[in-house]
């Protein structure tokens, strides 16, 4: 029978394994108790925080036996900042996790109990992999310029000098740019107050070229002591390539606002990704992870299984870089992106590559994808890389309608890619041939995956 936790409440739980968002979960008589922090076989006294009618939250009151897959953390902004939910566990026991994690979403939630699983693809580095950074700033309690991350559920900045998903220079660069903003006297913005000039420290790393890109965020229409301030950075650290400013005048919690101004270098760094160019700014759209992108990307091309001659749909392509990647093996490659300034460099990539086969659309993925059904566009492969909240149901009609051989998801959400998948499977019999797991974001909850779906023969 079934009993209610009452708030504060200390249960004896047994951590059973770890939830989409990186919280450990075990049942206390029948009930869910979701408890941050935990790893899959520890055993704990769990005060309840919040109980509700079929589950309940709570935090480790004492840890009586820790689980095997438990290690140090080394860390000292780990509790307060929240970022590195999984820093607690080995590396093969969170990558287990996420394994079991995308398993379970396309069984529970699409009903594909039997399909193959993959081994998943870890990252190639577990530290450092972070080819951005938007570091928020402020004052410590000295009053002197700090940066790190907004604490969990807050905008409270929690200091982080060395983040260890950062490269180490990006942290050093931050760390100088927050001295030297101190020194010319530069004011840092209050949010409570909507007061102060200098919102987010925003950082890119090429990680193929060694390109940087420092960018603040300011609430204002120009940087105070520009020239000094670029000199004395650039003395420092010779290694940035262009300083910007973005202007984001905004009471909001989005970071960049629309316009940049380039006060040194041409205002955009080069990378590439899977022998694809790519121009980056502020406000390109680019995987953090480089090298475990690329294995991603690589797992597409793999489920794709392109032939020469054919047609390749590339939807929500962002700067073209899964389609192009892939454009060698197609006969035809179209793209379509929502974003004017990504579909203008997926153009521009396709252009330095010497691909005259591609031709890209600015458009709604669903819209552009129905259009294209209505003109009869026969794809042979169908690539998708919704963002988190998945496909649309028209773009999954018209996909559908255009009856593609093959269609490859590629998503960032196992649970919307398991819904989107049942979809094209029930509707349109596209059945899927087996799961792909990838781990782009070491020591966070996130795992991305692929799924290679076939035409059912009828």
């Amino acid at each position: 029978m079934q009993t209610s936790l009452k708030k504060n409440q200390i249960i004896p739980l047994t951590i059973e394994g770890l939830t989409g968002e990186g919280s450990g979960v075990g049942h206390y008589q029948g009930q869910a108790v979701f408890v941050p922090g935990t790893a899959a076989g520890d055993v704990a006294q769990v005060r309840i925080v919040k109980a509700l009618k079929k589950y309940a939250y709570g935090i480790v009151e004492s840890l009586e036996t820790p689980s095997p897959s438990r290690i140090p953390v080394d860390c000292s902004s780990y509790q307060p900042c929240g970022g590195c939910c999984l820093r607690h566990i080995s590396y093969e026991a969170e990558l287990k996790a996420k394994e079991q994690l995308a398993a379970d979403c396309f069984s529970r939630l699409g009903g594909f109990k039997d399909l193959p699983l993959r081994p998943i693809l870890p990252s190639p580095q577990e530290e450092r992999y972070r080819n951005k950074v938007q570091y928020p700033v402020g004052l410590d309690k000295d009053g002197h310029v700090t940066f790190g991350f907004y604490g969990k559920h807050s905008h409270r900045i929690v200091p982080c000098q060395d983040c260890r998903l950062q490269p180490e220079l990006l942290n050093q660069i931050a760390a100088t740019v927050c001295r030297i903003l101190e020194d010319l006297k530069i004011p840092v913005y209050q949010e409570e107050k909507h007061s102060g000039l200098v919102r987010h420290i925003f950082l890119r790393h090429a990680t193929r070229t060694g390109q940087i890109l420092l960018c603040l965020v300011i609430n204002g229409k120009s940087l105070p002591h520009a020239p000094e301030f670029c000199r004395l950075v650039l003395e420092a650290h010779p290694q940035i390539t262009t300083i910007l400013v973005n202007l984001n005048r905004e009471k909001t919690n989005v970071i960049l606002g629309e316009k940049n101004i380039v006060y040194y270098g041409p205002g955009t760094i080069q990378d590439e990704m899977c022998g694809v160019p790519v121009t980056l700014g502020p406000m390109s759209f680019y995987q953090v992870n480089t090298p475990s992108a690329e294995n991603l990307y690589r797992a597409a091309a793999e489920a794709a299984r392109l032939d020469k001659g054919q047609t390749l749909l590339d939807l929500y392509c962002g700067m073209g870089t899964i389609g192009l990647s892939m454009a060698h093996q197609a006969g035809r490659l179209i793209g379509v992106e929502v974003v004017p300034e990504a579909v203008e460099s997926a153009r521009k990539n396709a252009s330095v590559m010497g691909v005259t086969n591609a031709r890209f659309l600015c458009a709604d993925a669903g819209q552009a994808a129905s259009q294209l059904a209505r003109e009869g566009l026969s794809p042979h492969v169908i690539v998708l890389d919704p963002p988190r909240k998945g496909c649309d149901q028209p773009c999954l009609d018209a996909v559908i309608q255009m009856g593609p051989k093959r269609v490859v998801m590629v998503s960032c959400n196992p649970a919307t890619a398991a819904r989107d998948v049942k979809y094209l499977y029930e509707q349109g019999g596209y059945r899927p041939l087996y799961l792909q797991p990838a781990d782009l974001f070491p020591r966070t909850h996130h795992v991305e995956c692929v799924v290679a779906l076939e035409k059912s023969e009828q």
